[in-house]
């Protein structure tokens, strides 16, 4: 299974170093096999040796130049990243991305062989137009994305779920899943509220193939709890 956090636009530098940290004792200390990521913020980014696979949350479709405020493959470069999130929600409808702009994104770093973590979801007005015209919207999200590359993982994120402590039932989840498998066979995790309570429940669930953990994934023994479920399910 494919354990992930997203740290988001949290913890300093020097709070991300302390909390890699622990999260390597943990997963050494409990045996964890799966494979867990981390997403820090972009000033918190640094060079890691161990278990943990460290990825950028954002960055643009370019090496280098007059982009403010970006940041691109040279920087991710220095230190040796090559995961990246591309499409969460918070990137399209908070701070506007169109879907050209995450494609454009999307192809840049697949050329330099990223794993790319492909986040698709609806908010809560979308869910409740019914579940055809649901996945008519989710289905657009996919539009322009190479459904073959093989070092795709797609993340599933009920848009309305994130950051409320609402999460779909398991078999709304189940079914999401079995849909959106039917796209493309690559691993898809399941975000939206995910939480050491309900972490088993979710991973349980046919064609969850992992988690992507925000808020709850900022305390280090939680999510590392999480790793240690996942671990516990995959035998």
């Amino acid at each position: 299974m494919i354990i992930a956090a997203n740290l988001k636009t949290n913890l300093t530098r020097a709070q991300t170093l302390e909390y890699l940290k622990n999260l390597e004792s943990c997963l050494n200390e409990n045996s964890i096999t799966q494979e867990v990521m981390v997403f820090p913020s972009p000033t918190s980014l640094n060079a890691h040796d161990g278990k943990i696979i460290i990825g950028t949350q954002n960055a643009y479709g370019t090496s280098s130049g007059a982009f403010t405020g970006e940041i691109g493959s040279m920087h991710l470069d220095e230190f040796g990243i090559k995961t990246i999130l591309i499409g969460h929600s918070e990137r399209r409808h908070i701070l506007g991305e169109t879907q050209e702009e995450i494609v454009n994104k999307f192809n840049f770093y697949k050329n330099l062989g990223f794993k790319i973590v492909y986040c698709v979801g609806e908010p809560l007005e979308v869910r409740e137009a019914g579940f055809e015209y649901m996945m008519e919207y989710i289905s657009k999200q996919y539009e322009g994305i190479d459904s073959n590359y093989e070092s795709l993982i797609i993340a599933y994120e009920p848009v309305w779920a994130i950051g409320t402590g609402l999460t779909p039932t398991s078999e709304d989840i189940a079914l999401l899943h079995k849909e959106l498998k039917k796209k493309l066979p690559a691993p898809l995790l399941y975000g939206g509220s995910v939480k050491v309570n309900n972490a088993k429940e979710v991973l349980s669930i046919d064609a969850v193939d992992g988690i992507l953990v925000g808020g709850a994934a900022l305390n280090v023994e939680d999510f590392c709890t999480m790793c240690e479920i996942a671990q516990g399910l995959s035998g």
